[in-house]
């Protein structure tokens, strides 16, 4: 288990400067949907995902699906390629290591 310093009077770790604390926090508005945190999980399993397969798994309509994924993508949190009709979701991996490293991961 990882040790974590007590602050008093100070601080060790420098704090986030206003652009990089809007764009985290933007993020983390994204995944303030249950909805939205399962297609990140799911998407978290896989290189990338249909959004055919999306649909299917969470049982709601291609257009609530497709506005949760506009939602995360606005975030910078997954991108996405077209092949023929279909749209092909993927997390964008800096973006999670971002999540994660300010959470402390």
């Amino acid at each position: 288990m990882k040790t974590l310093p007590v602050l008093c009077c100070g601080s060790e770790t420098e704090p986030l400067d206003p652009a990089a604390s809007e764009s985290l926090a933007s993020r983390f508005r994204a995944l303030s949907d249950p909805t939205r945190v399962a297609i990140v999980n799911r998407l978290a399993s896989t290189d990338e995902c249909c959004v055919c397969d999306l649909t299917a798994a969470f049982e709601l309509s291609q257009p609530t699906i497709s506005h949760h994924l506009k939602v995360l993508r606005d975030a910078g949190l997954v991108e996405s390629s077209r092949r023929g009709t279909w749209a092909y979701y993927r997390l964008v991996p800096d973006a999670v290591r971002e999540l994660r490293h300010t959470l402390g991961g």
